[in-house]
């Protein structure tokens, strides 16, 4: 059995922040308190920036901001994407409105990453609340480069070189006529990426499968030969539920109860993020912009 990996605490007093911040828990998330998203200087965004990097996730309290100011603080940090699946504001495209009240129940609740079936996925996305139910609808993120540390090195030399196969049909397909499924695929075909990521700006290691958009493995065959009959097609989906499993371990896990005008910006490069749907049939009303990324290498 191998011995347990060290996750080094995170220490923002060691660091000087132009803004109140305060660590929610040892491996990812941090509350940010004493600032205005409306109205940030540059040296105000840059700290943001850096303090994502480290923690994964920011959350912020109080902040009663425009549709027009969500677009223009995205904006800030990267190009926006549109989203083609999920409906947008009527005055602003780059944001998408989502929510559910007593006809419809919360369906985001699968471990996933955004828009990991784009040829280039997110850098990060910024929610806010709008309307929240009292009790319940809480979204939880997960530490995916702490989750991938603390595999074992086994794991780890298996996965090195494995590449996989990312698709929206699982997620969005299934409410598509025939014709709009047909015409999204030749728009939006399967992209494989590897199934661990690099981390651009840190350099981190991160395990990039998720439940919500992984589909299969594209090159297991090639690196596992097959033994018998069906055997390999065994492993390969063993393999890939015990890295879903990855994101269901507490110890990498932060959850915030949303009240309204809350927003939350995370790195989707390193985290993973599951909206708990226990709230139907209360109400509960969503903004998010979410900003262009890079390629996974």
């Amino acid at each position: 059995m191998q011995a347990e990996a060290i996750l080094e605490p995170a220490t923002p007093e060691a660091e000087s922040w132009p803004f109140v911040l305060d660590l929610l828990t040892p491996t990812i998330g941090a509350e940010i308190g004493d600032i205005d998203l409306g109205n940030i200087d540059e040296p105000t965004v840059k700290a943001l920036r850096r303090a994502l990097l480290k923690y994964k996730v920011l959350f912020f309290r109080e902040q009663d901001i425009t549709a027009a100011q969500h677009v223009a603080l995205g904006r800030r940090f990267g190009e926006l994407e549109i989203h083609p699946m999920i409906s947008q504001h009527p005055e602003h495209p780059e944001l998408v409105v989502f929510g559910h009240d007593g006809n419809s129940r919360g369906r985001e609740n699968v471990w996933h990453s955004d828009v990991t079936w784009r040829e280039i996925p997110s850098m990060g996305s910024i929610l806010r609340c709008v309307e929240c139910p009292k009790v319940g609808g809480d979204t939880m993120w997960v530490n995916m480069a702490a989750a991938y540390e603390n595999l074992p090195d086994a794991v780890k030399t298996r996965i090195a070189n494995l590449q996989a196969v990312h698709d929206l049909m699982p997620v969005f397909g299934k409410k598509m006529t025939p014709e709009r499924r047909r015409e999204m695929r030749e728009l939006y075909p399967p992209m494989t990426h590897p199934v661990v990521r690099t981390h651009p700006e840190t350099g981190e290691k991160i395990l990039f499968v998720n439940e919500g958009f992984t589909t299969h493995l594209a090159n297991f065959l090639e690196l596992e030969p097959q033994r018998v009959g069906s055997d390999a097609r065994f492993g390969e989906l063993d393999l890939l539920a015990y890295l879903y499993r990855q994101a269901s371990q507490p110890e990498y896990q932060v959850r915030l109860k949303w009240r309204p005008n809350t927003i939350a910006f995370w790195d989707n490069r390193s985290t993973q993020h599951y909206a708990v749907s226990d709230y139907y049939p209360a109400v509960r009303h969503m903004q998010r912009a979410t900003i262009i990324g890079d390629r996974p290498v």
